[in-house]
């Protein structure tokens, strides 16, 4: 029987090595830096949430196969992105979007797996969405898009909700992944489609 969970989490590392991978060619990085950036954005989040969680070793030095994954993911890219057509402007958000929904999810289950509270699993479910798109913007020189006013960090935990409430209420395990992975993938895309933000915290000086 396949392990979905496993399967998406691989899935999820794809995605996000994809979208370090794509950052770090806007930056003009060599291909060293594309490596780094695909591997931070891709394993950093789970690797801070197994450190607070103190799951050690952290899951990619258990697990080879994502490592595998990345260098994959990266090889690929070389190949098929490197060509005189540019990349769509929407293909990085796309793949970020679809990154956050799926580690969201398996930040939430791997806290609830070791018996944590669900509000600290939803917690963790959106360090390990987050976590690894801080450390690639901030490699990039640019404000994390979690601290931006766009709504991103929200669909994060929307989604880690509709995880955690699906299961407490006795739903099928794979009901409940794919329904909070599409909840949070349809809020995030919907951030990105019609430029959707939380209010400014805009605290005014006195003249």
């Amino acid at each position: 029987m396949i392990d979905w969970i496993y399967f998406f989490d691989l899935c999820g590392t794809a995605v996000f090595a994809l979208s370090g991978a794509l950052a770090a060619g806007r930056h003009k990085m060599d291909p060293f830096g594309v490596l780094v950036l695909a591997s931070v954005t891709a394993i950093g989040g789970g690797s801070i949430r197994d450190a607070l969680l103190g799951t050690t070793p952290v899951f990619w030095i258990q697990d080879p196969n994502y490592i595998t994954v990345i260098l994959a993911t990266v090889l690929v890219t070389f190949i098929f992105v490197r060509k005189p057509k540019r990349v769509p402007r929407y293909i990085l958000p796309v793949a970020d979007a679809l990154g956050l929904a799926l580690f969201t999810v398996i930040g939430v289950e791997k806290a609830l797996s070791v018996e944590l509270s669900g509000m600290i699993a939803v917690v963790m479910g959106l360090i390990t969405g987050v976590g690894g798109g801080i450390i690639r913007d901030l490699l990039c020189q640019q404000v994390p898009m979690v601290l931006r006013t766009e709504i991103y960090a929200t669909a994060s935990i929307v989604g880690g909700i509709c995880y955690t409430v699906s299961l407490h209420w006795g739903a099928a395990d794979m009901f409940a992944l794919l329904f909070a992975m599409s909840t949070a993938l349809v809020i995030r895309l919907a951030a990105i489609r019609w430029h959707l933000s939380l209010p400014a915290f805009d605290l005014k000086t006195p003249q």
